[in-house]
């Protein structure tokens, strides 16, 4: 995917309440995604080269709305939100390691593929129960504070935009909290160590 062009601000923030402040400011009504664990957050380093590869494959469609999503080291899982005809599904995308013994009882297996189960819901809430369930919710992402999910297609396109430029070596690349619309996005990442402050990037649409 072409990023176009870019506007680019970064701030950095001693104290985790002024970097938050700053960051539902900044983000306004724009669809965002949470940690689930705001000490954790959740890495990004293999998170670019999982969402092109879902993509690529037609796991995920360009027009989905993230509503949670887990990348690892070795295996990812997602809840996005689809239109079936005329109705939205949310839907279950996840390793076949991490999924419980029991099928959801609230979900219909969609399809069962290798190194892939998903699962089809008709409500939000189940599907993130069963994401959580089978996550266990480490270095997830949830999108919550907000009146949407954000849709894939400017999570893919913004997080190449942050990531255009090294971070350096003290960089972080876990996010606590991000934001992202057609224009432009930013991503506040957690410190490295409680001494260092936080970080907030965010790019947008040259004007």
């Amino acid at each position: 995917m072409t990023v176009p062009a870019t506007s680019r601000q970064t701030r950095t923030f001693e104290d985790r309440a002024d970097a938050l402040a700053h960051f539902f400011l900044r983000a306004g009504e724009a669809p965002r995604l949470l940690a689930y664990d705001d000490a954790v957050g959740c890495p990004l380093d293999q998170a670019i080269a999982a969402l092109e590869w879902t993509v690529a494959v037609g796991i995920l469609a360009a027009d989905d709305l993230l509503h949670a999503a887990r990348v690892g080291t070795d295996s990812a899982a997602a809840v996005v939100e689809r239109k079936d005809g005329d109705q939205r599904v949310f839907i279950y995308l996840g390793p076949r390691m991490d999924a419980p013994p029991a099928d959801p009882y609230e979900g219909t297996l969609l399809y069962d593929e290798p190194g892939v189960r998903a699962y089809i819901f008709a409500q939000r809430v189940h599907a993130i129960a069963h994401f959580l369930r089978a996550s266990l919710g480490l270095g997830a992402v949830i999108a919550m504070l907000g009146r949407r999910a954000p849709e894939l297609r400017h999570v893919r396109r913004w997080l190449q935009a942050v990531f255009a430029e090294p971070a350096g070596e003290t960089g972080s690349t876990r996010m606590l909290t991000g934001w992202f619309a057609t224009g432009g996005a930013g991503v506040l990442f957690l410190p490295h160590h409680s001494d260092e402050p936080y970080t907030y990037c965010e790019v947008g649409l040259e004007s």
